[in-house]
């Protein structure tokens, strides 16, 4: 039998998970109030968040942010691309570091330094 939620994200009722996504209480909430197509939504901007800030999901800290990132993203005011994040086909490259030679603004501490970053200024 399917389950039934009221999703907070869709804000109507959908197919709830078939188990908690995560350990702790977050997964909790997530399985009591998100449905499945809500969670495949999640799973797209993840991945987009960790390829943008390049996140180390085995390093603590790192895991922290996606894990501030997915309460944002469900119970928060959402969760946001990184300011300089162009999706392929607006123009710009998907990656916000041509313009730094650091990790991407707004990338927890630690994270790695975009690659070519350096390479990318122009050469006089």
């Amino acid at each position: 039998m399917v389950r039934m939620v009221q999703c907070i994200k869709l804000q109507r009722e959908a197919e709830g998970l078939e188990r908690p996504p995560l350990g702790g209480d977050l997964g909790k909430r997530v399985f009591e109030n998100v449905s499945k197509e809500a969670w495949l939504s999640w799973r797209e901007h993840s991945k987009m968040l960790v390829n943008e800030y390049r996140l180390d999901l085995t390093r603590n800290e790192h895991k922290n942010v996606w894990d501030a990132e997915c309460e944002k993203f469900f119970f928060g005011e959402g969760s946001k691309a990184p300011d300089q994040f162009k999706p392929i086909g607006e123009g710009a490259a998907a990656t916000p570091a041509a313009a730094s030679a650091g990790a991407p603004a707004g990338a927890p501490a630690g994270a790695a330094p975009a690659p070519g970053a350096a390479d990318d200024k122009p050469k006089s």
